[in-house]
C-alpha cells in the first residue's frame, strides 16, 4: 500500500520492477523482480510510484516476517542481501533431495534406482541393498517429500523459533 503523507519526508525508492503481476480481490499480487525475488501484496488502489508501507502482524512469526521485510529493504536500496535464515544449507540440501526422490518415485523409480541417481551405482552396489544405509537414506527422503507436499512445506515458510 502507499505510504501515508505523514509517514514518509523522503522521496519515495526507486519503483519496484515485478514480473508477472495479476489482480485479484486482494489486490495486486506480484514477485519483485530484484536481487530477492519478494513477493508482494499490493493493496487494492496502491501506486508501485509511491513509498511502501509494510504491514506486519504482531504474532508468533513477526521476526521473521520482519527479518523478510530487511532483506526486502536492502534489495531495493541495492544494498547486499543478507542470506535467509529459515534454513541452513543442509536443510537446503536434503530439501532438494527429498522433492527429487518423491519427484522420481511418483515417475515410476525404484528406491534403488533414486539412490543410484543421487549416490552412484558404485556405492550403492557397494553393500547388500536389503541392510544398505543408502536405502533407509532414499525411502526417508520420499517419505519426507510425500510429507511435504502433503502440507508441511509451510512449516518452511516460518522462522526458526530459537528457545
Amino acid at each position: 500500500m502507499p505510504s501515508p503523507d505523514f509517514l514518509s519526508c523522503e522521496s519515495p525508492i526507486a519503483p519496484v520492477e515485478f514480473d508477472a503481476p495479476r489482480q485479484s480481490q486482494q489486490g495486486l499480487h506480484a514477485i519483485g523482480s530484484g536481487e530477492a525475488a519478494t513477493q508482494l501484496l499490493l493493496l487494492p488502489s496502491s501506486a508501485t510510484n509511491r513509498s511502501l508501507t509494510a504491514l506486519i502482524p504482531l504474532d508468533s512469526q513477526t521476526l521473521g516476517r520482519v527479518e523478510a521485510l530487511v532483506r526486502f529493504w536492502r534489495s531495493c536500496h541495492g544494498r547486499p542481501v543478507p542470506p535467509d535464515t529459515r534454513m541452513t544449507i543442509q536443510q537446503r540440501r536434503r530439501l532438494r533431495l527429498m522433492m527429487q526422490a518423491t519427484d522420481g518415485r511418483k515417475n515410476g523409480a525404484s528406491y534403488r534406482e533414486i539412490a543410484t541417481a543421487f549416490y552412484g551405482t558404485v556405492r550403492v552396489v557397494s553393500n547388500p541393498w536389503k541392510t544398505s544405509s543408502l536405502r533407509d537414506t532414499v525411502i526417508g527422503l520420499v517419505k519426507g517429500g510425500g510429507s511435504l507436499i502433503a502440507g508441511g512445506y509451510l512449516q518452511l515458510l516460518r522462522h526458526r523459533l530459537r528457545t
